[in-house]
């Protein structure tokens, strides 16, 4: 999946705005449910339409207006997405479900090039296994058919057309409100059970957890501007206090939570990760442990499947695969635990971050754009995130809450394999914010930091490789920023020499992450010309366009690594192991070797944590060689590239930036 295609002569980092043509094909709806369009301008009638079709689907299905409001915010925050369907195959502002549109599966993690345990003491551990198919569709999977029979509707307009899609969904929740006897009432504390219902979920804690989230909008109200420059708004209902008994006799089965790690407001159930040995001395797909006791957790990865969630759920209990902690579900954000926290999942592909970390799969797929996430998963996600924060004291930021592709490779041959997700189609500011920590400006000017943030909708690089290597991707938001040899966009991509020892640029290739930035990471102002800011990355200066109108990053302050006065260049390290001496008698000794990175004189780049050399040792099925080697040799995670690296602490001078 990674593509050699040359970086674009005129516009691969433009940001564009994002103004699609969804809701002006709904007109042929609007009219004849809601009459002549108010008085008013013709641009403040348009960006109003989506407004009046949940008035107009509202009033024609006797379901509440904000209900029908709150229930489409938590599946897409009313985006339509052009017509594109998510993950699960869920299209429109009210995620109306067909699976058979859905995305087919792939090999899980792009290509399995990477050894997800990553420790090198042990045999490569790379398994080629392809995510299993799907067998008959769950409920919450075909919902769209169902709605198509409630209005009479073709299946084709309520994929394409905004409002016959929220009228469809207002369909769905009327005929749940039927079904569960209950009438068709104007107050929205009347709408529980049916709520749960529309979720799709088949077990009352899912139904459940998602009715609670639907009601906590309502509770709080919304107001946003859509991906198609829809203004909507929810008006707060503070007060708002729902007939939960409904979910009682709605049918569903019941599941339990026990043996769970899992905050109390997500639905969550134990599907285990199988520890079994078979063949000779091979096991799978963990390693028992004793953390945090041991060895403090220090990361939360985050991932997605490339597969959907019956097949990945299968693959994760085969002990010849590999493994994670958490799954989470796209249509209804439930969550499904493997491995506990104690135990070391095989899912970073480096054992220093392995043995540290908490790993969750979101059923997702990196090079496909438009196959978006639904609200409720980002939200249940950030549930779990800060409760693990909270029990483990791990911190909200992104030197600790890591994407996949910011792990770095242990060693140089593991680099070019290393893994790519969740991609650039992941939107770290709003997961950010949904953790009660977004990102933003710290200082008014100035600051020898950036942090990146670029706006999500209207930020929109060219990507390709997505479908057909060398081919451009879906246009489409990005939380990833494009860096350049020089200030100016026709000027070569930044090197990276681990991707590409030959020397030869980086691409625009989806899966190419050696010249590009993420929102949250935080990096080292190195240079400024006009509308542009280097920042200091891989040991090179790094250019990207950064007006101070539309700014991609803002100004931060913070501490910052520079070689020691002296030293002309240090090592840079992909895990931070001990010294030599540290090894007790019968645990090999692993080699300290650095990366083909250098961090040069001069040159800064932002602090992390400090922490000393550690190595855990359980290369056997039995736990009883199982031995944590902790050295004197202290280190520095920084921000090195697109991943983090480390540097020995001996070998650097820690302070704040001299720009």
């Amino acid at each position: 999946m990674r593509g050699s295609a040359p970086a674009p002569k005129a516009t691969a980092g433009h940001r564009r705005a994002r103004r699609t043509a969804g809701a002006v094909a709904s007109a042929a709806l609007l009219l004849p449910l809601l009459g002549a369009a108010p008085s008013g301008t013709v641009e403040e009638a348009s960006s109003a339409q989506l407004q009046r079709a949940f008035a107009g689907a509202a009033a024609e299905y006797h379901v509440p207006q904000s209900v029908l409001l709150a229930v489409s915010y938590l599946q897409s925050r009313w985006d339509a997405h052009a017509g594109a369907p998510s993950v699960s195959g869920g299209y429109g502002p009210m995620h109306l479900t067909d699976a058979r549109t859905a995305i087919a599966e792939a090999p899980h993690h792009s290509e399995g090039k990477e050894d997800a345990r990553g420790d090198s003491s042990r045999a490569a551990l790379a398994p080629e296994t392809k995510v299993p198919q799907n067998s008959e569709l769950p409920a919450r999977l075909k919902t769209l058919t169902k709605a198509a029979e409630l209005t009479g509707l073709p299946a084709d307009r309520l994929r394409t057309d905004t409002a016959a899609n929220v009228a469809g969904g207002a369909a769905l929740l009327a005929a749940a409100q039927k079904d569960l006897g209950e009438p068709l009432s104007d107050d929205a504390a009347d709408w529980y059970g049916a709520v749960a219902r529309f979720s799709g979920a088949d077990d009352t804690a899912t139904a459940a957890t998602y009715a609670n989230d639907v009601y906590e909008v309502l509770r709080g109200g919304e107001e946003r501007t859509t991906d198609s420059g829809q203004r909507l708004a929810l008006a707060a209902q503070p007060g708002l206090s729902p007939d939960t008994a409904q979910l009682r006799r709605a049918g569903l089965r019941t599941t339990s939570a026990a043996g769970t790690e899992c905050p109390k407001d997500v639905s969550c159930e134990w599907v285990p990760a199988p520890y079994a040995e078979f063949g000779e001395g091979d096991y799978g797909n963990h390693d028992l442990g004793d953390r945090p006791a041991s060895q403090t957790i220090k990361y939360i990865v985050i991932h997605d499947t490339e597969g959907t969630w019956d097949g990945v759920l299968k693959l994760v209990q085969d002990p010849t695969y590999v493994s994670w902690n958490y799954t989470l579900r796209s249509t209804d954000g439930h969550i499904a635990q493997h491995v506990k926290a104690k135990d070391v999942a095989w899912h970073a592909g480096n054992w220093y971050i392995n043995a540290k970390s908490i790993g969750l799969e979101h059923e997702g797929f990196l090079a496909s754009p438009d196959a978006w996430y639904t609200e409720e998963m980002y939200r249940a996600s950030a549930r779990l995130v800060k409760y693990l924060s909270e029990k483990y004291a791990v911190p909200l930021d992104r030197q600790h809450i890591l994407g996949h592709d910011n792990v770095p490779g242990p060693t140089t041959s593991t680099i070019p394999g290393m893994h790519t997700d969740p991609g650039p189609y992941w939107d770290w500011q709003h997961y950010f914010t949904l953790l009660g920590h977004p990102f933003q400006r710290t200082v008014k000017k100035g600051g020898g930091l950036v942090t990146v943030l670029p706006d999500f909708t209207d930020n929109r690089p060219v990507y390709t490789g997505c479908v057909t290597r060398g081919e451009p991707c879906a246009a489409h938001g990005s939380s990833e920023v494009r860096l350049y040899s020089q200030p100016d966009e026709t000027s070569p991509l930044i090197k990276d020499i681990g991707l590409r020892p030959n020397g030869d640029n980086s691409t625009i290739d989806v899966n190419d992450v050696g010249s590009r930035v993420s929102t949250g990471q935080q990096y080292a102002v190195a240079d400024r010309d006009g509308d542009w800011t280097a920042i200091w990355y891989l040991g090179q200066k790094a250019w990207f366009e950064n007006p101070e109108k539309e700014p991609t990053a803002v100004s931060a302050s913070g501490l910052v690594v520079t070689p020691k006065a002296g030293l002309k260049e240090i090592p840079v390290y992909g895990r931070a192991y001990p010294e030599k001496a540290a090894y007790p008698t019968g645990v090999p000794v692993q080699t300290v070797s650095s990366l083909p990175y250098k961090l040069l004189a001069g040159q800064e780049y932002a602090v992390g944590e400090k922490v000393p050399g550690e190595y855990f040792y359980a290369p056997t099925f039995d736990t009883a060689p199982h031995k944590i080697v902790i050295g004197k040799d202290m280190y520095y995670e920084i921000q090195f590239g697109h991943r983090v690296a480390f540097v020995r602490a001996a070998d650097v001078e820690v302070g704040s930036s001299h720009l």
